[in-house]
């Protein structure tokens, strides 16, 4: 933490092209959010978080992601419609106004860094047009100590304008708002959009390029902890598949909840200093770290309170994709530093919306790669623009919107990296059992935590399994304290027949999404795709 003298510090921003803006540098969370309550830009929850409405955007907006085109990343980049190129002249342009925007005005300036373990520290600087988008910066990038502010040297610089407006005519955004990175000018520009999601993973889109391509470190959307054993257990998942509340186990100690690398020497270490969880339908009972997270220091978005403060956590009228972002060290049981060794257990979290997938199985080396590769879950309404209700989605590496480079590339490594260490693969559904969206029911937390634990444990080593007809996955006949009529999807439906139809028909769009990946795949990786329909 940095000491209070730091917040009457200020520093220069003509050199980033900022005229005389008032600074305020380096501000406590307290100082921010009683800044936010005076500004009226939020509000005070009664458990003391900080509230506010992101305004027009809730959650990211991929189509407004662009990666400046030129001689660092031309020939490396996978372009297409995830990595939209943007062309040097424009964004040189696009970031002039953008500055001249920021000037004259009130502005709050961070210097903090990501990547826990030293030898892949980034340091980053945040300029920030609104106080609660820099208490964002302050609870989800790691903290300078007072000291290394003296010497601190920002490698990346963050200019975040919300109030700025693209001209797309002009400016050559597709619409107003745009989140650009720039890896020869080292930038991340993003005008246009309250949504502070996009913050972090523009450092965390520039990481995974970084960390491969200079480090042959392998980055990971996923979340991770460690047992009492050491043995460290990896969550791959997008957005509500379960990430965040799966890795918060008060047996143990959390290393992170969304971001990591996987280095060469076996180290597993958090490039985050915090964590942003959904809070759709949170409740104390069933998630309690998260829930006693939201506290003086955490930031509530897009949520709804009565007049006492009290945050109905199931009313989704903004959106269904609430958040919460909080500094690590809110949760009780956490690594220290955010460095755990010895990955033994991987976990990959979909939330199937059509209830066909089993609720746990076991992958072979081939069914790892494939499932990594295709990356299926059900995008959660209200996540990304345009998304009213669940849509199934194939997302590489569980992560494409974050990943500019081939997603071979990462599965490579991941591939190399699990047969070194030998670990175990899991699939894990947390989505629908009993039917589709719609008909069936979400599977109960206690059971997928169940299950984990029982992978975790080693209780799965001798219990008897069958393969799935179609998906060929092997799924456990029994599970300690989870009902064994739940373990085999299709027993949970009614109508037999009606399974029958969408399994095949699940298959069919792994298969067909899977297309584009075939030339690039070995005979193992393409064995683990789902039987011919």
């Amino acid at each position: 933490m940095v000491d209070k003298n730091q917040a009457t510090k200020t520093i220069s921003v003509e050199k980033y092209g900022i005229k005389n803006a008032k600074v305020k540098y380096q501000l406590s969370s307290e100082e921010l959010h009683n800044e936010t309550l005076q500004k009226g830009q939020g509000k005070e929850a009664a458990s003391g978080a900080l509230a506010v409405n992101t305004g027009e955007f809730t959650g990211r907006s991929p189509k407004d992601r662009f990666i400046v085109k030129d001689d660092v990343t031309r020939e490396k980049v996978w372009w297409g419609n995830i990595n939209i190129p943007f062309p040097p002249d424009m964004f040189d342009r696009l970031y002039d106004k953008v500055v001249d925007y920021l000037s004259e005005k009130e502005i709050y300036v961070r210097d903090s860094y990501a990547c826990a373990d030293k030898e892949y520290k980034l340091n980053i600087r945040v300029i920030n047009e609104t106080p609660w988008s820099n208490m964002f910066a302050h609870n989800m990038f790691l903290r300078p100590t007072a000291e290394e502010l003296v010497s601190f040297d920002p490698e990346w610089l963050i200019v975040n304008a919300p109030g700025f407006t693209a001209d797309p005519e002009v400016d050559g955004t597709r619409q107003h708002n745009f989140a650009i990175l720039n890896f020869t000018r080292k930038i991340a520009l993003i005008g246009g959009t309250g949504y502070t999601g996009e913050i972090k993973k523009g450092i965390f889109s520039a990481l995974n390029f970084i960390l491969p391509v200079e480090k042959n470190t392998m980055p990971m959307h996923c979340s991770a902890n460690v047992g009492d054993d050491g043995e460290t257990a990896i969550f791959f998942g997008l957005s509500g598949t379960g990430k965040t509340t799966l890795s918060a186990d008060p047996d143990r100690k959390l290393i992170g909840d969304d971001e990591h690398g996987w280095t060469e020497d076996n180290k597993i270490f958090n490039f985050e200093g915090g964590c942003y969880a959904k809070v759709i339908n949170l409740t104390e009972e069933q998630e309690p770290d998260i829930y006693n997270a939201i506290k003086p220091g955490a930031l509530l978005e897009n949520v709804v309170m009565d007049e006492n403060g009290e945050v109905d956590f199931a009313d989704t009228s903004i959106t269904q994709n609430t958040r919460v972002s909080y500094p690590i060290y809110h949760i009780k049981n956490i690594q220290v530093p955010s460095i755990g060794y010895n990955p033994k257990n991987i976990f990959f979290l979909t939330a199937d919306a059509f209830g066909v997938l089993p609720p746990i199985s076991k992958l072979t080396p081939g069914q790892a790669a494939y499932h990594f590769i295709s990356g299926y879950t059900a995008k959660v309404a209200g996540t990304e623009e345009g998304i009213n209700e669940p849509t199934p989605n194939f997302s590489a590496c569980f992560g494409a919107p974050f990943m500019p480079l081939h997603p071979t590339e990462y599965a490579e490594m991941l591939s190399k990296k699990m047969k070194d260490s030998g670990v175990n693969v899991w699939l894990i559904n947390t989505g629908w059992t009993g039917g589709p969206y719609g008909v069936g029911s979400r599977m109960k937390l206690k059971y997928t935590r169940a299950m984990i634990a029982a992978a975790l444990e080693g209780k799965l080593k001798d219990v008897e399994f069958e393969k799935h007809p179609i998906f060929n996955l092997m799924m456990p006949k029994s599970c300690p304290n989870v009902p064994s009529e739940i373990l085999n999807p299709k027993e949970t439906w009614k109508n037999k027949k009606a399974y029958d139809i969408q399994a095949k028909e699940l298959a069919n769009s792994f298969k067909e999404n899977f297309t584009k990946f075939e030339s690039y795949a070995n005979e193992e990786i393409l064995s683990g795709a789902p039987a011919s329909a």
